[in-house]
């Protein structure tokens, strides 16, 4: 199946930072969302938001690197938090039982 890259924008205030996503996750594009978030967490502000609400598709190496960068921004005392997760997504992160390893609002 073929699908479109990963656009990555981000906005930072001192309390947080949001990451916008609009696109697919998948195994061609998980490297510009680890960099992104990765980028953040050398000055982690207390909170970064990534914000789903244009992703159009994730796959497992997707799901894998979301929960990579939550750990990651654990350990430097940071929190992932997931927002406008799509139906679709919810339901993939419910098959797998990943919802419980990742902040979702």
């Amino acid at each position: 199946m073929d699908h479109e890259g990963l656009e990555v924008t981000v906005r930072r205030t001192p309390t947080e930072a949001v990451v916008c996503l609009h696109g697919a996750i998948d195994m061609s594009t998980v490297v510009n969302l680890s960099e992104a978030v990765e980028r953040l967490l050398v000055d982690p502000p207390p909170r970064v938001l990534l914000d789903l609400v244009g992703v159009t598709f994730c796959d497992s190496q997707g799901l894998g690197t979301l929960v990579a960068l939550s750990q990651k921004a654990r350990m430097v005392q940071s929190v992932l938090v997931l927002t406008n997760v799509g139906d679709f997504l919810q339901r993939v992160l419910d098959v797998t039982g990943l919802r419980p390893a990742l902040l979702i609002v």
